[in-house]
């Protein structure tokens, strides 16, 4: 670790993360009203100052905030370089709403650094991807090492799916350019330990599975037996596209080939891992994971499509709830689908087979949101393999591993449509017990500061090319 990036981690980025967790910006699908509360604003006020005064030594720099009518803030910052080339860098400064489930003395607005670890909601997904960006391409230029031009958009929604980015990146693109490296910096490793590199992000289909039997709640004692329950008709409709005893999934329009090289990286991180694979969550109990065999673990999170009931309505709390039959039963369905899987065809696929033919003649809907399709990342090109390799040797002394994540992040998609013959580097710090989106979230700061330190290298690399 560099001097520098120890100094500027230590005095300047800690401390500003720490105070920008304290502001509940929750992205725009769990706060309507994010214009009013100002949260988002105050966020975006906060690193903008912040990389102003970072840029301000630099010539030719600019920072701009963008704000196209009726859609949240983006951040635009380019740096010019002395080697030929773009190099785009994402982030994100959103949040996940608030969870239940966090430690005694934490939350998710209430910073806490414990020994390397710093606690609350948005530090490690993905508010430090801002300030570690800019401290690599400060490290290079405080060493004078050369890098290419560097373009820098945070968005403040993506946690919300990214719908607003489109408008963006049409709205920039003649300022963008065509990079031929984008840096991402909102994803996964699998350990601490090493430099992690995402293969591949699955896509998603979601909606609200509805099944209504009454138009009022009944006496259970009157009304079971006679009307059916709401519940059990969904639970049933469920099983048409979820084996509910193994967890697979029904639908051949959810399944994909699984790449071969993706295959052998599964057990090749497998290797690496072991039993950290799963042990990294925090099963309940004697739960154990779905399947045993490691490798497959590793596929069944990033290349197979898995469904999770993610909420409920039309249900009181058990401590209010009466002998009644209720009238209906709505599940939120959120359906990970594989990286190459058509995101459209898939969720027309679910919505027909949920709606199709309703047991008792229920009335039955599927209100789907619009799918996300996954990404699969291009090979690597020669010089950016060596350079990733050398740089986790540097940083971490073991060699860079590959694994893929089974979330989204729809930027990659659309750039990998718009620019096909760009390189990705997609890699972060959300490890293991990091818990984005839960409880306890948090960011572990020596993994933060090896990224860092790792970008600058491959950014440098890129530039000698």
């Amino acid at each position: 670790m560099t001097d520098f990036i120890e100094r500027i981690w230590e005095d300047e980025i800690l401390p500003t993360l720490t105070d920008y967790i304290r502001i509940p910006n929750k992205s725009p699908h769990f706060d309507h009203d994010w214009e009013a509360s100002g949260h988002m604003d105050k966020a975006v006020a906060m690193f903008e100052a912040w990389a102003k005064k970072k840029l301000a030594g630099i010539e030719g720099a600019t920072l701009e905030v963008v704000r196209l009518k009726g859609r949240t803030p983006l951040i635009f910052m380019e740096i010019p370089g002395a080697a030929k080339g773009t190099v785009l860098l994402y982030g994100h400064l959103d949040k996940q709403p608030e969870m239940k489930g966090w430690d005694e003395g934490t939350g998710p607005w209430v910073p806490v650094r414990k020994d390397d670890k710093l606690y609350g909601r948005g530090g490690a997904d993905d508010g430090y991807a801002m300030f570690a960006s800019l401290a690599a391409i400060l490290k290079l230029r405080e060493e004078g090492r050369p890098h290419a031009r560097c373009v820098v958009c945070i968005e403040a929604c993506e946690e919300s799916g990214s719908y607003d980015l489109p408008a963006y990146i049409d709205h920039l693109a003649p300022r963008i350019g065509t990079p031929d490296l984008v840096i991402c910096l909102d994803s996964g490793c699998g350990n601490y330990e090493q430099l992690w590199l995402t293969t591949s992000l699955r896509g998603i289909a979601m909606g609200n599975l509805t099944v209504r039997v009454l138009t009022e709640g009944v006496h259970s004692g009157d009304a079971s037996g006679v009307v059916p329950s709401s519940f059990r008709i969904a639970r049933s409709l469920i099983s048409r596209i979820e084996d509910e005893a193994t967890g697979q999934m029904k639908l051949d329009e959810l399944f994909v080939q699984v790449p071969p090289e993706r295959q052998e990286q599964a057990r090749a991180a497998a290797d690496i891992l072991g039993d950290a694979v799963y042990t990294k969550l925090p099963f309940a109990g004697q739960t154990k994971p779905m399947v045993s065999n490691l490798s497959e673990v590793i596929l069944n999170r990033t290349w197979r499509p898995q469904l999770a009931v993610t909420g409920l309505d039309g249900y009181p709390e058990p401590e209010n709830a009466g002998n009644v039959l209720l009238p209906y039963s709505t599940l939120k369905l959120s359906i990970r689908l594989p990286p190459t899987c058509d995101a459209t065809k898939a969720t027309a696929a679910i919505k027909g087979a949920l709606e199709a033919e309703p047991p008792y003649g229920a009335e039955v809907t599927f209100e789907a949101e619009e799918g996300q399709g996954g990404w699969n990342a291009p090979s690597l090109a020669p010089w950016l393999m060596a350079a990733l390799d050398k740089a986790s040797q540097t940083h971490f002394e073991k060699p860079v591993a590959f694994i893929g994540e089974g979330g989204s992040i729809p930027f990659m998609g659309m750039l990998g449509e718009k620019f096909p013959g760009t390189q990705f580097v997609i890699t972060g710090v959300l490890g293991p017990k990091s818990n984005a989106h839960g409880p306890n979230e948090f960011l572990h700061i020596p993994m933060a500061k090896k990224l860092t330190a790792c970008m600058a290298d491959v950014i440098a690399d890129h530039a000698a090319r």
